[in-house]
């Protein structure tokens, strides 16, 4: 599958459930409330994600990552915030997928947002949003 790149500032979330659905990313805003606002000003939390994927007939569910459920991570399919630090100040979602992380903003900071696969995580994540 392609990478999908976010086109709103705060639309990393919305990229993930494109990625994972292999729709569009516009196609994907629609199944967030009030997305195309919220993409440019506020970003989403994990519920609004699960939601989204919900309404398109996946059964996800979301938890904060204690050692327990770390491994979980890998699985693909699977979607993590990365907390929000100096180089991600609002934090981040990136998706799992063939043993790689879909970055929806893999050049973040640049304006001209690309996006693309890493083998690592670039920060840590704090919520994990997995199939069940």
């Amino acid at each position: 599958m392609k990478p999908i790149k976010q086109k709103d500032s705060l639309g990393c979330a919305v990229a993930c459930v494109a990625f994972r659905l292999n729709i569009s990313y516009e196609r994907s805003l629609t199944l967030f409330r009030h997305g195309k606002k919220k993409a440019e000003s506020a970003g989403f939390l994990c519920k609004e994600i699960v939601e989204a994927l919900g309404r398109r007939g996946l059964s996800y569910k979301y938890n904060y990552i204690k050692d327990r459920i770390r491994n979980k991570i890998y699985k693909s399919g699977t979607i993590v915030f990365l907390r929000r630090s100096k180089k991600y100040p609002t934090g981040h979602y990136l998706c799992r997928a063939d043993n790689k992380w879909m970055d929806p903003w893999i050049n973040f900071p640049d304006r001209k947002i690309k996006a693309g696969f890493k083998k690592r995580l670039p920060e840590k994540p704090i919520y994990l949003i997995y199939p069940h």
